[in-house]
């Protein structure tokens, strides 16, 4: 039977450690097949000559560059990439040399050294470099592996780390430990204990013999030994098959003897018992008859005569009844006509001011609208105010009872004049992608333009992140809660965010996430981002954002809204886009309210969509801008603010603000906070249910395309005017913005195709 490896792992108890111990010991075994086929499994022990608290950040410094550079890189082969991750930690190591307390001389060799092996199916790869030792034990026989450069340990000024490759076999054990335990032990005392011990007891005796030599500083371990498993195959459970049916065909009968017999005889009983009681019924019954025509009977009342006094007393009172009902007749006609007269004069009055609101409204309609007449494009102010005067007559024509299919014609002419003057424009939208169709209780939440261009979002309904492929519509994910990445599992995902060439993710632990592009088909890699302080953040963060501090090398600053500090944190990276080292500083220049925070957009001035309203931070401080409202009140309400995005650079272009109880997306300028245009969509509810967008920006004649999404599905509209039919007047068209009014949609607007505004038949499934 066919088995594969399996290792037993031994290391030093951290609990164990001596207290003066600067080591680091790192082990990964990926449980993802792909990483663990190419890269397979890491055992890594940091050592160290010297003792103190800056040698022990050094060496968790080289020990998480090695851990992060080797799986990260898949430019190159196995060794390759232990030989660059090794040099790139020297080289970090040689950078942070004041901070670390080493000898700022390149020519005195450092004190930090390396033992590191990969074990990949039945492959082993061993590499040490200063102060620590590997040994292989293969078939009651101890090997050392050599180090060509044993005295030179990090940081070094030059570097070129020999890698040993060879093959695992079952039986064989490697240990890496440090030279000061080796140096207080002697390697037979490590080579019995291997030989006798299992992995874990072996290490644990070995640091217990060396605590009772009296050893001090470095002690570091890690041993794995390679073992067989079975591989099993699980059988199909068997069946039992019923014998068949003998009495197959042959009529019911009742497996109880004589069952049938007295089951017939008890059926004839009760027919006879029937019978019987019928035949008594039928007599008793005439029996009663005969004795009722036997009793004796009531002669029938004679004929009673009324005198002539009784009938005029009768014909008296027909008589008054009848005069007193034509006297209430009478009475109630007159008060019909007193007090019932004045109602055809108030229905006159009525249908003569209906009248004259209609004339009124076709008249003003008849001057802005007339026979090749656009007053909208051509005098604006007039245009304004004969449709408003037209609005306020529709009103009082509904008042006066005219009927409603009669003004919807003309309302609808008033109202598309109204929203030209106003600059409304309405497109069409099409189905990126619909996740209601296969993916159950989809609820997408948070919505970004990656670092590679493609939209990505945020699904409550799974907790995971989706990437969507613009050419092929499907959505493949990035990020799922309980994921596995390294030693850590992923939480729920709360937020997204993009900065430089990756994708931040925050999960619900408070941690976050970096996925960056490998290449062109959407493939990435994730990596956890060390960020001080996130775990106290608690459940309140209402935003987070980014802005690049140096494009070339890809470092950005990360902002994120914490209302309980009543600050904008604002985190400052490494030099080498690690993380964020450094405790975080307050962007706002006093402490505010963040409450009612439910947007923001940075690019280098920080806009936030705050209780309806848009707020600009500049230098920490805000004032000296206010975004100027479509000021269309007699159409709609005042806007309330609930997200922003842009497209410009920082004071240059739009500003693209969603207001959610009009269902529309205001254009703002940028620098000035003057209104420019606003849009609608065709889609029904529209967006009302609008759950994230962003704003990508046309070509030097095409029009911006805003992407968003609703609760199950990714849409895209082109901020350009539906086409109007040919030969339909300017009425027709509402969705046009006015001819003078400057486009917020990035250049001049063309006619969008007909398959564009498709909603349900190009829809995708992911």
């Amino acid at each position: 039977m066919a088995v594969r490896l399996h290792l037993k792992l031994g290391l030093v108890p951290e609990a164990d450690r001596l207290s003066d111990s600067p080591d680091a010991m790192v082990v990964v075994e990926p449980n993802i097949g792909s990483i663990t086929r190419t890269k397979g499994n890491l055992y890594l022990l940091v050592t160290s000559r010297t003792g103190g608290s800056r040698v022990a950040e050094a060496t968790e410094l080289v020990a998480e560059t090695i851990r992060t550079e080797y799986y990260y890189d898949e430019s190159a082969g196995i060794r390759v990439c232990i030989r660059k991750a090794i040099q790139l930690a020297n080289k970090r190591l040689g950078h942070h040399r004041d901070r670390l307390g080493m000898s700022d001389d390149p020519r005195v060799q450092g004190p930090i050294g390396i033992a590191l092996a990969v074990v990949r199916a039945n492959e082993l790869y061993v590499a040490t470099v200063g102060p620590a030792e590997a040994y292989l034990i293969r078939q009651a026989r101890m090997s050392t592996l050599p180090d060509p450069h044993r005295e030179r340990g990090l940081p070094s000024g030059e570097l070129e780390p020999e890698i040993w490759r060879g093959e695992i076999s079952i039986g064989d054990s490697l240990v890496l430990i440090s030279r000061n335990v080796v140096a207080r032990l002697g390697p037979d005392e490590l080579k019995e204990a291997m030989l006798t011990l299992h992995p874990q007891s072996a290490i644990e005796h070995v640091h217990h013999r060396f605590i009772t030599a009296g050893g001090v500083g470095s002690d570091g371990a890690v041993a794995f030994e390679a073992t067989e498993v079975p591989i099993t195959s699980r059988s199909r459970t068997l069946v039992p098959v019923r014998p068949p049916e003998p009495l197959a065909g042959a009529p019911d009968r009742s497996p109880i003897p004589l069952a049938d017999s007295v089951s017939d005889g008890m059926a004839a009983l009760g027919s006879g018992a029937g019978r019987a009681r019928n035949a008594a019924g039928g007599a008793f019954t005439g029996l009663i008859d005969r004795l009722l025509d036997l009793l004796p009977r009531r002669r029938p009342k004679p004929r009673r005569v009324n005198p002539v006094a009784a009938r005029r007393e009768s014909q008296r009172r027909a008589a008054l009844a009848l005069l007193a009902f034509v006297a209430l007749v009478s009475v109630l006609g007159l008060g019909v006509y007193f007090f019932g007269g004045a109602r055809p004069a108030e229905r006159l009055d009525s249908i003569t001011a209906a009248q004259r609101a209609l004339e009124r409204i076709r008249a003003n309609v008849a001057q802005v609208f007339g026979a090749g007449v656009d007053l909208v494009r051509d005098d604006e102010q007039k245009a304004l105010r004969l449709l408003t005067d037209a609005l306020a007559q529709i009103s009082q024509a509904k008042s006066a009872g005219v009927p409603e299919e009669t003004l919807v014609p003309l309302r609808r002419q008033v109202v598309g004049g109204l929203d030209r003057i106003y600059r409304m424009v309405t497109v069409a939208s099409r189905t990126l992608i619909n996740f209601g169709g296969t993916v159950a209780n989809a609820n997408l939440t948070d919505l970004v333009q990656g670092p590679d261009g493609a939209p990505f979002v945020l699904d409550r309904g799974t907790n995971a992140v989706y990437r969507i492929d613009p050419k092929t519509r499907k959505a493949s994910e990035i990020l799922r809660n309980g994921q596995a990445i390294g030693d850590t599992k992923a939480a729920a995902p709360r937020m997204l965010a993009v900065g430089g060439r990756d994708l931040l993710i925050l999960d619900a632990k408070n941690v976050f996430w970096r996925w960056r592009p490998v290449d062109a088909r959407g493939d990435g890699t994730l990596a956890k981002v060390a960020v001080p302080g996130s775990s106290s953040w608690g459940t309140d963060i209402r935003a987070i954002g980014t802005y690049i501090r140096s494009a070339e090398q890809g470092l950005y600053n990360l902002y994120v809204v914490d209302p309980s500090e009543q600050q904008i944190l604002r985190y400052s990276p490494a030099a080498d886009g690690s993380g964020y080292p450094a405790a975080p500083s307050g962007f706002l220049a006093t402490a505010q309210d963040l409450d009612t925070v439910e947007g923001m957009h940075i690019d280098g001035d920080v806009y936030v969509a705050a209780d309806g309203e848009l707020r600009r931070f500049v230098g920490g401080q805000s004032g000296g801008w206010e975004a100027e409202p479509p000021r269309d009140e007699l159409l709609r309400p005042a806007p309330r603010y609930v997200d922003v995005t842009s497209t410009g650079e920082r004071g240059a272009g739009l500003l693209y603000a969603y207001d959610k109880s009009n269902a529309r997306v205001i254009a703002i300028d940028k620098a000035t906070g003057e209104y420019r245009e606003q849009f609608r969509v065709t889609l029904a509810p529209g967006w009302r249910d609008m759950r994230g967008m962003y704003v990508t920006p046309g070509g030097e004649d095409d029009p911006a395309t805003i992407t968003w999404i609703d609760s199950k599905r990714v849409y895209t509209s082109v901020l350009a005017p539906i086409p109007t039919a040919p030969g339909a007047s300017p009425a027709a068209s509402p969705g046009s913005s006015a001819g003078r009014s400057p486009t917020a949609s990035g250049g001049t607007p063309r006619p969008t195709p007909t398959p564009e505004a498709s909603t349900d038949s190009a829809a995708a499934q992911p």
